[in-house]
């Protein structure tokens, strides 16, 4: 019985490391620049496009890290789909339809990592402000703050790859401060 007890804190600790990384990729997302000066539409779809965009950082940080980092992030990305089946539930999507939403979101996720991580590879704003407009908002992506959001993904790329292995799996993730970077 004693034995018990001692299997249960690495899953206890790991779920407060998983816990403390996504809660960082949340409270990013929801900087309120985004929303009232860089055009990211402060609905359900738009949040969801920005913490996908945060979580794109995280994995683009990860991507190639060992374990346990790459289980790490596994179990953050995990954490973020659960989040999203939640939100569908919670925006009164009936249970039959839930799979088929997750599988579109899912899909938009995976799309839009793929551009995301070839540009900042690049280093190109250009393209990744692109994309990210053409994303956030197709039906009016000059409402996007292009420029600013690609600024802001390319410096949070970069303080990213300075934040070490010990250091997030200590659930330490850092973001900038998207209002002190101002226009690019």
């Amino acid at each position: 019985m004693i034995m018990s007890l001692f299997r249960r804190a690495p899953k206890n600790l790991n779920r407060k490391i998983v816990d403390a990384v996504y809660t960082s990729v949340i409270a990013a997302a929801r900087q309120p620049v985004f929303y009232s000066d860089w055009g990211v539409p402060d609905t359900p779809l738009g949040r969801y496009e920005s913490v996908g965009l945060h979580m794109i950082l995280f994995l683009y940080r990860t991507r190639t890290a060992a374990k346990p980092i790459d289980e790490l992030a596994q179990d953050v990305l995990d954490e973020f789909f659960k989040d999203v089946d939640h939100s569908i539930r919670e925006l009164g999507v009936g249970d039959p339809s839930v799979p088929k939403r997750m599988k579109k979101l899912a899909r938009m996720f995976y799309g839009r990592m793929g551009h995301y991580w070839s540009a900042l590879d690049d280093g190109d704003a250009e393209t990744l402000g692109e994309a990210i407009a053409r994303n956030i908002a197709p039906g009016a992506p000059e409402t996007i703050d292009r420029a600013a959001i690609a600024g802001y993904m390319l410096r949070s790329a970069k303080l990213l790859q300075g934040v070490s292995d010990e250091e997030l799996l200590a659930g330490i993730v850092r973001y900038p401060e998207a209002a002190a970077l101002g226009q690019v």
